[in-house]
């Protein structure tokens, strides 16, 4: 496979998207800021994460050179008509837990790719369905993997995601953060 045209600049902390942009073959840095993630309420679904995504990008982008692409993204956990963030302590985590529990829900990632030529912005949905959780296990599950910066209160690669998912639809690797086919295809066309 030829090499990409663009050098490219991972505008994520998040330890997951690096896993998967590595896993992806793709050589990468990482450039980063803090950035409020509050957006208008009038916002619904995708129109919040893609928000989001941009909105991580406005601080970086005039770090990037005319060699460089920026990545951002932001996924957000949608249940029953609600945003579910990250938690903000141990009681939140379980209520959203709790609510995640015997229920499908929605989970959205939204990329913002941007270069001095181009940009885009887009949107990948996957449908997450929980078994019944016992209450045993959402608080081990707290205790023992702290999941306070990740949306909806869990990571579909922990041990939750072995134990207690029943099934998903669609991109696995969208739940985790970073929609990676849809990615790559976007990196290529560009």
């Amino acid at each position: 496979m030829k090499k990409f045209r663009y050098n490219i600049i991972l505008g994520s902390n998040s330890p997951r998207r690096k896993e998967i942009l590595t896993a992806m073959g793709i050589n990468f840095i990482v450039r980063s800021s803090n950035t409020d993630e509050s957006y208008p309420n009038y916002l619904r679904e995708k129109e919040i994460s893609e928000f989001l995504a941009i909105k991580k990008s406005k601080n970086l982008i005039n770090t990037i050179n005319e060699d460089e692409m920026l990545i951002t993204a932001d996924t957000i956990v949608f249940n029953s008509d609600s945003v579910l963030n990250k938690p903000k302590n141990y009681n939140e985590s379980i209520e959203m837990l709790r609510n995640l529990s015997g229920k499908t829900h929605k989970v959205i990632s939204s990329v913002y790719v941007y270069t001095h030529k181009k940009q885009i912005t887009f949107s990948d949905e996957t449908e997450v369905t929980f078994l019944d959780l016992d209450p045993d296990i959402i608080k081990y599950y707290i205790e023992k993997y702290q999941p306070f910066d990740k949306a909806g209160s869990y990571g579909i690669q922990e041990w939750i995601g072995l134990v207690g998912i029943d099934k998903i639809n669609g991109s696995y690797t969208n739940v985790v953060g970073l929609p990676s086919s849809k990615l790559f295809q976007t990196i290529r066309n560009f």
